[in-house]
């Protein structure tokens, strides 16, 4: 867990000759995403504010798949791609620099959209305050925001896990996968965890509580991933699948009757895959032999729901019974190279840069 600041460090708040630095999104990637995509630029920092806007330094910004996904040329969950030459759209958590609202004063902890850059000014309903109290400040980004939303809700309403059932989940070490394991359990459920490497493995069974974890890369192809499933578990009720690939390849033909199939993310794809996807998809006819379901979810269909998930969630996290990783990146330029590395798997939990 990062540490939350409650003190204002007069140095970190001062406006005076600060820079305000910016990673622009300027050239679409058909691969591997990095510093060639972007420009990062510099201006003086304006300090101007109209009535009801604020000024914020950014302290911890977001990095997350679906940025990725944006970036495809095609049309996703939307209609148009992420534009080029403006600023990398991300969650930020800020701090208040100056203020002309009333509701936000200086050195206020603040979530919003304001992407990568360091500082921006924003209208005051675009920015939602943080009890720094509750949690370390940068679980808005992570387990009381985005991640966790995607978690609950696609979890809960979508897979509706029973008591006794076998939950799977790919990408379980990840910011959303890492927090299915535990909302699964927590629903009295049998959870198999699938991750890459041994270390992330022992991570699932010994601190998440999973009851099996599968490390994928130890498996040459589905076949053979699908037999040790099966082995473990006797069949999949649930999956709830961040990855894609050959993961799904292997687990659609175990599920059982009325399995239900949550999509949340296919990561597998999205270095190449998004404009010229895989040849798919291929096995359907298991959904029919198993009268299943299978369900795309993206947060944004729960974001009016947010007070409810927060107010299950909260406690949780307060009384320290709920575990969530982050991996902080210092610098605010590796942004790019963080981005990178969410496809390459190092990192555990919630990938975040501090600024």
């Amino acid at each position: 867990m990062s540490a939350s600041f409650t003190h204002l460090d007069p140095a970190m708040t001062s406006t005076e000759n600060q820079i305000h630095q910016q990673w622009i999104y300027s050239r679409h990637p058909t691969g591997v995403v990095s510093d060639e995509h972007y420009e990062l630029r510099s201006q003086p920092l304006d300090t101007s504010l109209d009535r009801d806007e604020v000024l914020i330094a950014a302290r911890y910004i977001s990095v997350d798949p679906y940025m990725r996904i944006n970036q495809s040329s095609k049309p996703t969950y939307n209609p148009e791609p992420h534009p080029l030459n403006t600023v990398q759209a991300a969650g930020v958590v800020g701090q208040v620099l100056t203020s002309n609202a009333a509701s936000l004063k200086e050195g206020d902890w603040v979530f919003g959209m304001t992407g990568w850059q360091s500082h921006a000014r924003v209208h005051v309903s675009a920015l939602t305050k943080i009890d720094p109290t509750i949690a370390p400040v940068s679980t808005a980004l992570g387990v009381l925001g985005m991640p966790g939303r995607t978690a609950w809700f696609g979890l809960t309403e979508a897979g509706k896990p029973h008591a006794g059932e076998v939950v799977v989940v790919s990408g379980a070490a990840g910011a959303v996968g890492s927090l299915v394991v535990q909302f699964a359990k927590r629903h009295g459920a049998k959870v198999l965890g699938i991750a890459g490497g041994a270390e992330k493995c022992a991570w699932l069974k010994d601190k998440l509580g999973a009851d099996w974890a599968l490390d994928y890369k130890t498996f040459s192809n589905d076949e053979t991933l699908s037999q040790e499933i099966l082995k473990l578990t006797g069949g999949v009720d649930v999956y709830f699948d961040n990855v894609g690939g050959m993961i799904t390849d292997a687990i659609i033909p175990i599920i059982k009757r009325r399995a239900r199939i949550i999509i949340c993310g296919q990561i597998s794809q999205y270095n190449g895959g998004l404009d010229v996807s895989e040849m798919g998809p291929r096995l359907l006819q298991h959904m029919l032999y198993q009268r299943a379901t299978i369900q795309g979810i993206l947060a944004r269909d729960y974001l009016h729901r947010m007070d409810e998930m927060l107010a299950i969630v909260s406690p949780w996290v307060k009384a320290g019974e709920l575990v969530f990783e982050e991996t902080i990146i210092d610098g605010f330029e590796q942004l790019p190279s963080a981005l990178n590395s969410l496809f390459t798997g190092e990192h555990r939990g919630k990938l975040l840069v501090k600024v």
